[in-house]
């Protein structure tokens, strides 16, 4: 068996069922499927048995742990000379395996990552966050399928490498947040070959609402430092974008109200005090045109293309203020590892 496809679950059974629609849709099947349910109180087993006379699937019952350990959980059943780690929250395409197989054919490697996009049933703030976390203008282009200049860090949304390689490497960490960068830094610091597969795309819904979002990628941007203070040579200037962004809106919204407190004490000079006031703002409302014009573009609504605002705002403002706020707390106060919103961790 070449494939053995690794799911970690929790309280998802409705996206499970997606999920498995679409592999069952392959063109490719040379793959089992591994569901692993991690102490979910709605668990998707009832959606698992009506696969199991249509694929090669085994479904597992665990306690809660994450799913970085649900993953690992998962690799110690697996037959397959690949693993592939998919998120619960994607639906593949019905060539995703058969383009694994010709990649790995034109170009074969030990480990790999493909990107994703929004399909056009998700919902328009689905697709906004879809838009933030893939476009350019965001610091998101790698997850949009655009190749970089120097290494490509798989995530675990798409990722797949050799078994008998995951094993050396001992699997995933038991870090929360982080932990499939982690897992990418260690298949490089190990000497094994890792690449882009463009073409092994998926559609990924990531999280439903902006709420949500907002935890995710603030938990991102403290994972960051945390990375940081386990792999030093790592930090990035990329990854310190969003936190300069942060610092600078902010700055500029400061300046503007400044400016704007000085228009009601000092009339005398207020047309003065009304370019402090609203010069700041041409920057921000710059970006957020950018934004709005390539998002509505792309997805052809105008709808799409303001919720994209908000989205881009709470990805690069999200992750920027996390990352700062773990440098404080651990470069600065010298605390140990953390992550924020622990308890809610899938929701």
């Amino acid at each position: 068996m070449k494939y053995s496809i690794i799911v970690p679950v929790y309280n998802r059974p409705d996206e499970v069922d997606e999920l498995l629609m679409s592999l069952t849709q392959q063109t490719v099947t040379d793959f089992e499927v591994i569901i692993v349910e991690d102490g979910s109180s709605v668990t998707c087993k009832e959606v698992c048995d009506k696969y199991t006379h249509s694929l090669d699937l085994h479904y597992y019952l665990k306690r809660n742990s994450g799913p970085g350990q649900s993953r690992n959980y998962g690799a110690e059943r697996a037959r397959g000379e690949y693993l592939i780690i998919l998120d619960s929250d994607v639906v593949l395409p019905t060539g995703y395996v058969e383009s694994l197989n010709r990649e790995l054919e034109a170009n074969p490697c030990d480990a790999f990552g493909g990107p994703d996009s929004a399909h056009s049933s998700f919902t328009d703030t689905q697709k906004a966050i879809s838009y933030s976390m893939t476009s350019f203008l965001t610091t998101g282009g790698i997850r949009g399928g655009k190749k970089k200049l120097d290494k490509f860090y798989p995530r675990s949304f798409n990722m797949g490498i050799r078994r008998d390689v995951y094993q050396k490497l001992g699997g995933f960490s038991k870090m929360r947040f982080g932990e499939d960068i982690d897992f990418s830094i260690r298949i490089f610091k190990g000497g094994y070959k890792c690449r882009l597969f463009p073409s092994s795309w998926v559609w990924h819904k990531r999280r439903t609402d902006f709420r949500k979002f907002f935890r995710q990628v603030f938990n991102s941007g403290i994972a960051r430092i945390n990375l940081y203070k386990k792999y030093p040579d790592t930090l990035k200037l990329v990854h310190l974008l969003p936190s300069i962004f942060t610092v600078g809106v902010i700055l500029l919204v400061l300046i503007s109200a400044v400016g704007r407190a000085l228009m009601h004490y000092d009339p005398t000079h207020f047309h003065q005090w009304y370019l402090v006031c609203a010069i700041p703002w041409l920057p921000i409302i710059a970006f957020c045109a950018i934004i709005f014009i390539d998002a509505a573009v792309r997805h052809k609504s105008v709808k799409i293309g303001l919720l994209s605002i908000v989205a881009s705002f709470i990805q690069l403002m999200g992750y920027g203020s996390g990352l700062i706020t773990a440098w404080w707390k651990r470069c600065i106060l010298g605390k140990d590892e953390f992550q924020a919103f622990e308890h809610t961790f899938y929701k």
